[in-house]
Order: structure tokens, then sequence, then C-alpha cells
């Protein structure tokens, strides 16, 4: 088991660092990046990648009413953030 990190020790970290996120809704932003890093994880995507694809497609103008294009399961092997370390 030795260089095995159980998923779960994240959370555990995360939630002790989450005493000092700074406020309740500073705590709920932190749980809500930590979500997405983790979907995107989950679905074989480079989340640092598919962060930025999806913050630069909503800045080039992507339309509200087609968000859910830009959901992990929808982008897996189609963006260029497919691509997990």
């Amino acid at each position: 088991m030795r260089g095995f990190t159980p998923p779960l020790t994240a959370i555990a970290v995360g939630r002790k660092n989450y005493l000092f996120a700074g406020s309740d809704s500073g705590g709920e932003r932190a749980a809500a990046i930590y979500t997405i890093v983790q979907t995107a994880t989950l679905n074989g995507l480079n989340p640092e990648a598919y962060l930025k694809d999806i913050l630069t497609r909503i800045a080039d103008g992507h339309p509200i009413n087609r968000i859910a294009e830009l959901m992990p399961w929808r982008l897996t092997g189609t963006a260029p953030a497919a691509q997990a370390p």
C-alpha cells in the first residue's frame, strides 16, 4: 500500500483547511471548486486544463442556456482538457 493515497485523504486535509476559508461563503466556494476539480478528475480530465477550457469558453460568450455542455462528463474525449496527467 506504500505510495497509495486514498481519495478520502484529500477530503480530510481539505476539511481542516476549510476552517480557515474566512467566512461561510468562502467555505462554500472552496467546496464548489473542490467538487468541480474532483468531478473532472473522476471523468478522466486534467482539472487545470478543464477549468482553463471552460472559463475561456464562458469568457468568450458561451450561452448560459447551454451551460450543460460544459459539464466534465460531456467533454470527456472532446476537449483539450481530455488528457489526464
